[in-house]
């Protein structure tokens, strides 16, 4: 033991780099447990082999993944020419050994610069002071609609339950079977935002006898990306009800568990387990499940007046998706 702890001590009296004393392997698994981006930034500036290991075994994307695994979804990440630029290091592909060719050791610089800037970025809004905002831009649709537009989906963006002296609730068609599920769809503000959770009030029918609440039992929500860009047109409107509803136009890269809902008119809270990295910019509200039905006919119904929170992301990236590959690409712009 003595022999051990004099040889460590003569290691370290001879500057000996414990990278190269305990080979690759060793050395990525200690830099693997780094959990906080700023340590792998400095430990990759130590020296010359820190940082080629750092980059060597992919440490910067795979802490990435580890705090958000949402981004996984990415094919591909770029940087537009003058980020590319202005975030070089200097670092030539000497640094990586004879083992690499210059290609691919700039292909592990691209990286490392890539998702070091974009976990800096998507830390950046849950670590600074945040004010909640509404995060709906858009009504894309919903699954059903018993009077359009009267009862449309674009009544949810009117805070509470009236506008103008008048009842402001979406309804869906209704249904003999209590079972079958309805959605509401919606295009957020930004393509990368995080939401901490949905907020959701069902309707009380104040002129129906008895004032019945039409609430869903479960809610689920999901978050995606659309496989085309998502044009006016397709957006609800006075004469639209919305044309891209349908599972198969979108990648989702989210799926909640089932928030039980309660038969109460006021708004509820559905809080994700963490803030939830929406990426695409589209959020689908499922509500599982019907309780009320209607004494007119006989029918079950949701009526709902949905509101989500969300952090906005900084503008500094962009989403593209390659129509019919299923493939997304992030830029850094």
């Amino acid at each position: 033991m003595d022999m051990v702890v004099d040889e460590e001590r003569h290691a370290a009296t001879a500057g000996v780099d414990f990278v190269e004393r305990l080979g690759p392997d060793a050395s990525a698994t200690v830099f693997a447990a780094l959990r906080d981006p700023a340590d792998l930034a400095r430990a990759a500036a130590v020296s010359r082999s820190w940082r080629t290991l750092v980059m060597a075994v992919h440490l910067s994307k795979i802490l990435c993944l580890r705090l958000f695994p949402e981004v996984s979804i990415f094919t591909r990440i770029e940087q537009s020419a003058t980020s590319a630029s202005s975030s070089s290091n200097g670092v030539n592909e000497e640094d990586a050994g004879s083992t690499a060719t210059a290609t691919a050791w700039e292909n592990h610089k691209r990286e490392q610069r890539v998702y070091m800037r974009l976990v800096h970025a998507l830390l950046s809004p849950l670590l600074s002071p945040h004010t909640w905002q509404g995060c709906i831009a858009a009504c894309i649709g919903a699954s059903s609609t018993d009077n359009f537009p009267e009862e449309g989906i674009q009544n949810t963006l009117v805070p509470g339950d009236h506008m103008d002296d008048m009842e402001s609730y979406w309804s869906s068609g209704g249904q003999e079977d209590p079972g079958v599920p309805e959605f509401l769809m919606y295009k957020l503000c930004s393509d990368l935002c995080f939401i901490d959770e949905i907020r959701i009030q069902p309707f009380r029918a104040y002129e129906q006898p008895d004032h019945p609440i039409y609430s869903a039992r479960y809610v689920r929500v999901k978050f995606g990306c659309p496989k085309s860009p998502l044009r006016l047109e397709d957006l609800v409107s006075e004469d639209n009800e919305g044309q891209l509803t349908a599972d198969d136009n979108y990648m989702w890269t989210y799926t909640s568990s089932e928030f039980p809902m309660l038969q109460e008119n006021v708004l509820q809270s559905f809080k994700f387990p963490r803030p939830v990295l929406c990426i695409g910019g589209v959020v689908k509200v499922e509500f599982l499940g019907r309780i009320q039905k209607q004494v007119y006919d006989d029918l079950y119904y949701i009526w709902l007046v949905p509101f989500c929170a969300v952090w906005p992301m900084s503008k500094c990236w962009e989403l593209r998706c390659r129509k019919n590959w299923g493939q997304l690409l992030a830029r850094m712009v």
